[in-house]
């Protein structure tokens, strides 16, 4: 597959299968999200790897998954994720204004998975100060998002909107649909 293809394909995927990711792959996600754009090129963003499944477990507690159709699409205990990465910002590198770098960052993070058929979640609805004591961050490291990774146990599809609905669901055979809005209704 060629990128514009791997972008095209990429949806957020919340059931995993159990096979484990290496470390060698993890890392390789983090340094496409080193290599991302930042403002400045002041590279304030940290990371840390997350693949041991009682942290993951623990983890698991401490986020909220696919909100428009909860508790439905929550991942059963087989279907959780292997692993997340945490994605910080180094306060003493800079204080604020580093979102821009986050999204190009976690964007790169999740097409190279994509690549290479990883599926992942890219987490905000998460309780920061609980997983910021899990992973005893430095105060210095302030926690901006986590990103689930695992091999992908679903195939969620893209689908049009429709009345303007763009809320995400099941449809009768189980099949997550992702409402997105067309490409002449978004160019102006």
């Amino acid at each position: 597959m060629n990128t514009y293809e791997i972008i095209t394909n990429r949806r957020t995927i919340r059931k995993f299968s159990q096979t484990p990711i290496s470390d060698e792959l993890l890392r390789k996600y983090i340094n496409a999200a080193r290599l991302a754009p930042s403002a400045a090129n002041r590279q304030p963003l940290k990371y840390k790897i997350i693949n041991n499944k009682s942290l993951v477990s623990e983890i698991l507690k401490s986020v909220k998954w696919a909100n428009y159709i909860s508790p439905d699409g929550n991942p059963s205990k087989d279907e959780e994720p292997v692993a997340f990465i945490a994605v910080l910002a180094d306060m003493s590198i800079q204080k604020d204004g580093y979102e821009a770098d986050m999204g190009a960052a976690v964007q790169n993070m999740i097409i190279a998975a994509e690549a290479d058929e990883i599926g992942s979640c890219w987490m905000g609805a998460i309780n920061y100060s609980e997983i910021t004591k899990l992973l005893n961050l430095p105060q210095n490291l302030k926690l901006l998002c986590v990103v689930a990774m695992g091999y992908k146990a679903e195939n969620p599809r893209e689908c049009p909107v429709e009345n303007n609905n763009i809320k995400y669901y099941k449809d009768k055979n189980g099949v997550l649909n992702v409402p997105k809005r067309s490409l002449d209704d978004i160019i102006v």
